[in-house]
């Protein structure tokens, strides 16, 4: 625990640090679970976005997009279930007069089992090399299968509590797994209540319940309510998808792990709709989609893995989520659940409007099935970040701090470094960057040593520097170094464009969904 709080504390210093991250209202002494993107995070988080969007709109020609208001009618939060059943299980310790949700106390002890396990994995796959067979490991030896066992029955048992809304039993598994306070050490528990997690205001100048109306806790509910007039003005037939990115704003119970739980978020999220009966077919669809396109940023596989919901949302016949290894182990990164057709219903019932889709190739009309992607686009950021950011030992002995940000995510594509101040080298050097900014965006910087720029470019993910010196004076080519492998060569300056936009174009990652 204490190896994965350092790398979530070296995380945060050098998002502060370079400009990534920084806490909000800081100079106030800050506001908790708040945020503010810095400048380098602002062009990485718009560039995550765009992945994302020409990912599911540009390249699906049956999923459209929609960018619908935060402020939603209050009875749409009555329809979808929000207002009755949007809670977290609350349990507070009465020595340290800490707060904490119910359901992550038993999923971290859970995943303290698993490191265990992992550890005796490792150990076996180190000492037996090629000849190691992990499937039967784990199935054979005694310490794994213990606690896969000791896993398997606190799963149980805590689903069993979940769906029954047993929360006293939820209470006693805590106490019966010997669970602490992480702060006084303590088993001094209250009991497990549940905490609706939406925030609420006023509209306009009206007070009392009239005027009450909800910050939305996701965004899908606004595609929802726009089912209808998606479809007749897109003329779009089933299945069709409706993607939209946005805001959300959940009164978290703890909201920690820096940006990874905040009570201001923003999701991207896509509902699918697709004819009754057809939901296993595209779960499995998006399953594999999904997947495909956090793999194709190149930030390791074995940091992805499924985990199925043990307890399934009030709209759900199925539900996974992909899970990230975080600095601070595998947390969920998105969602995809299949909702069945019950937001289009409830929409139904609580507006006297018809939501429904009419199959012309069957001549009936029915309220559409739903399957929902959703990623948190804080999440997807923090991955991007933990993962980039390595410390590497150079051959001569030296050391870098790079961040390895795949290439079309990268805040700056392209720094342009005049050798000296002098000589006209920086006039140079502006020529370029004027030439380049058209289909990138650049930096230029002419302050310190080229090797400590080189180092600064290293340290924000820029791809690639180049160096403008006395020789490109004479014959109009640059030295062009590579982030990632150091290695540098001598190219010409009409070449940058295609050099720089091969790496960088963000079809790139496109084309490796295809």
């Amino acid at each position: 625990m204490a190896k994965e709080d350092d790398k979530l504390k070296r995380v945060i210093s050098h998002a502060k640090e370079y400009g990534f991250v920084f806490p909000s209202s800081e100079i106030y002494d800050g506001l908790s679970a708040a945020y503010d993107y810095g400048q380098l995070g602002a062009e990485l988080k718009n560039n995550i976005k765009r992945y994302w969007w020409d990912s599911m709109v540009r390249m699906n020609e049956n999923i459209v997009g929609l960018d619908s208001s935060i402020f939603m009618h209050p009875t749409t939060w009555k329809a979808s279930g929000h207002i009755d059943a949007f809670n977290d299980p609350l349990i507070d310790n009465k020595d340290s007069n800490k707060r904490y949700r119910a359901d992550v106390l038993i999923e971290e002890f859970v995943a303290k089992i698993e490191v265990k396990i992992k550890k005796d994995v490792d150990k076996a796959a180190k000492r037996f090399g090629d000849a190691f067979n992990e499937e039967e490991f784990r199935s054979t030896n005694p310490n794994v299968t213990r606690r896969q066992t000791q896993i398997d029955e606190i799963t149980a048992r805590f689903s069993k509590a979940l769906n029954a809304d047993d929360l006293d039993d939820v209470k006693a598994q805590i106490e019966d797994l010997g669970i602490v306070c992480p702060v006084s050490g303590t088993k001094n528990w209250t009991d497990v209540r549940q905490f609706n997690l939406m925030f609420k205001t006023e509209l306009g100048a009206v007070s009392g319940d009239s005027g009450v109306i909800y910050l939305r806790p996701e965004t899908a509910q606004g595609i929802f309510v726009n089912f209808l007039n998606v479809q007749k003005t897109s003329r779009l037939k089933l299945p069709f998808g409706i993607a939209q990115i946005g805001k959300a704003f959940r009164n978290e119970i703890v909201a920690r792990q820096f940006i990874f739980r905040m009570r201001e978020f923003e999701q991207m999220e896509m509902q699918f709709f697709i004819k009754p009966g057809t939901q296993q077919e595209w779960y499995e669809h998006w399953k594999n989609a999904r997947i495909a396109w956090h793999q194709a940023l190149g930030l390791g596989e074995d940091n992805y893995k499924f985990h199925d919901h043990l307890k399934m949302a009030h709209y759900a016949d199925a539900a996974t989520d992909i899970e990230f290894n975080f600095p601070m182990g595998f947390k969920e990164l998105e969602g995809i659940h299949s909702r069945t057709d019950f937001d289009l219903k409830q929409h139904e019932e609580h507006s006297g409007k018809k939501l429904r889709y009419f199959d012309p190739e069957t001549n009936e009309s029915y309220v559409p099935y739903v399957l929902e992607t959703s990623i948190g686009l804080d999440r997807m950021f923090l991955a991007v970040l933990s993962s980039s950011l390595q410390d590497e030992t150079l051959e001569d002995g030296s050391e870098r701090v790079v961040m390895r940000i795949p290439a079309p995510l990268a805040p700056i594509k392209a720094a342009v470094l005049p050798l000296t101040k002098k000589d006209g080298l920086p006039d140079k050097a502006r020529e370029i960057i004027n030439e380049l900014k058209y289909d990138f965006n650049t930096y230029y910087e002419e302050k310190d040593t080229i090797g400590k720029r080189y180092r600064r470019m290293d340290a924000i993910g820029t791809p690639y520097c180049i160096t403008v010196d006395h020789q490109t004076l004479e014959d109009n080519t640059v030295t062009i170094r590579e982030r990632d492998s150091m290695t540098q060569e001598r190219v010409a300056i009409d070449a940058l464009q295609r050099i720089i936009n091969e790496k960088v174009n963000m079809s790139t990652l496109l084309k490796k969904l295809n």
